[in-house]
């Protein structure tokens, strides 16, 4: 028997439907999915809630004009004022329900997406991607939502919502007052992705993120999720891989005491593992071999999340969870400052990445969350 297929929706696109590939419908995120999934590389399977879905939302509630009211009441060089009107701005988000066609075709996919996989209750990644996010000027990664281990109907349609209500959160808030932004103009697709069970997982760059040069891939792997090389709780191993003819040319272990194995939270590593590398050569080499795939596709240099994935054999096991053009690089014309002894992950964390990772608890469904960063998120 063949597996079912989603039907064609007002609301939802799976990563494989054409329209996945307008950003202004899917956000950077779910366009980048989208591309990787259509060019037939391995990407965990899912659907995004399109930017459409947002605006029949604020459309149900009569919610833009109230929104743009109390966006102009807040004084960007008051803290309290920020966070006053930004506590308003998610209350009256957070009060206005989903349109019950959403929720039925939402439901309708989750539900085909279980179907297809074989397992009730898919544990998913719930992930914003706005239609602003990712672009080149100006990139709202690292101050939307992400949560991951949500399981069932009522859960993901939870999440979903309060993707939305991370659109006014204080600090996107503040950030697009500081640069200008009118955060009317930004809306709100949302990825819904099958959660990979990561036996190691990280970012990959397709030049070094130092200096700039395009004939290296530098990946930073660590244990578990990537939510610890992310946030910064771990020193993960490096390796470096030439461009031309994919030459392992370096590695450097990490210190990597703490993981996560799923969204309940960090757990130490065992000092064996400890002085393991995560990756193997071949799998290194395997990697760096897709993101050159990946450059070569999207024509520019990108920064690319990975996963291995624990319940899948090997050769089948190598995910990648998300692209995004390399940012730092591809908008100076020269290299910035850098601090010798800083280290390679403060400098990711520090110039490439918005704000540090953190992982908390959700009170409806005890998922897994964090802030998505400029470089890098999870799934």
């Amino acid at each position: 028997m063949s597996a079912p297929v989603m039907t064609r929706s007002t609301f939802v696109l799976p990563f494989s439907d054409e329209g996945c590939l307008d950003a202004r419908a899917v956000g950077g995120k779910g366009k980048g999915l989208a591309e990787m999934t259509q060019a037939g590389l391995p990407v965990p399977p899912g659907f995004v809630v399109s930017a459409n879905a947002y605006r029949e939302f604020l459309a149900a509630g009569n919610l833009r004009e109230r929104l743009t009211a109390l966006v102009a009441r807040v004084d960007l060089h008051d803290a309290a004022s920020v966070e006053r009107v930004s506590a308003e701005l998610e209350d009256l988000l957070a009060a206005q329900p989903l349109p019950e066609r959403l929720v039925s075709e939402i439901a309708a996919a989750y539900r085909t997406l279980c179907d297809q996989l074989g397992v009730p209750d898919l544990a998913v990644a719930v992930r914003s991607s706005a239609t602003a996010e990712d672009s080149a000027a100006d990139s709202f990664a690292g101050e939307f939502e992400t949560w991951v281990d949500i399981t069932g109907v009522h859960d993901v349609l939870a999440h979903v919502h309060r993707c939305y209500t991370s659109v006014f959160a204080g600090r996107v808030l503040h950030y697009a007052l500081e640069r200008g932004i009118d955060l009317a103009g930004v809306e709100m697709a949302v990825v819904v992705q099958k959660v990979v069970r990561a036996r190691a997982a990280g970012v990959m760059f397709t030049l070094d993120p130092i200096t700039g040069d395009r004939s290296r891939i530098v990946l930073e792997s660590s244990w578990g999720l990537g939510l610890a090389v992310v946030g910064g709780e771990v020193t993960p191993d490096r390796f470096i891989v030439s461009k031309v003819g994919l030459g392992l040319q370096e590695k450097v272990l990490g210190a990597k005491r703490v993981e996560y194995r799923d969204g309940a939270g960090a757990v130490p590593v065992e000092e064996p593992r400890q002085r393991e590398f995560c990756l193997r050569d071949e799998e290194v080499l395997a990697l760096a071999a897709l993101a050159k795939t990946v450059e070569k596709q999207q024509q520019a240099p990108q920064d690319i999340e990975f996963a291995v994935d624990e319940d899948l054999p090997d050769g089948q096991n190598l995910l990648l969870l998300q692209c995004r053009p390399e940012t730092v690089w591809s908008s100076k014309q020269r290299a910035p400052k850098y601090e010798q002894g800083a280290g390679l992950m403060s400098w990711i964390t520090g110039s490439i990445s918005s704000a540090a990772a953190t992982h908390s608890t959700s009170p409806s469904a005890v998922p897994g969350h964090s802030h998505e960063e400029a470089g890098h998120d999870h799934g």
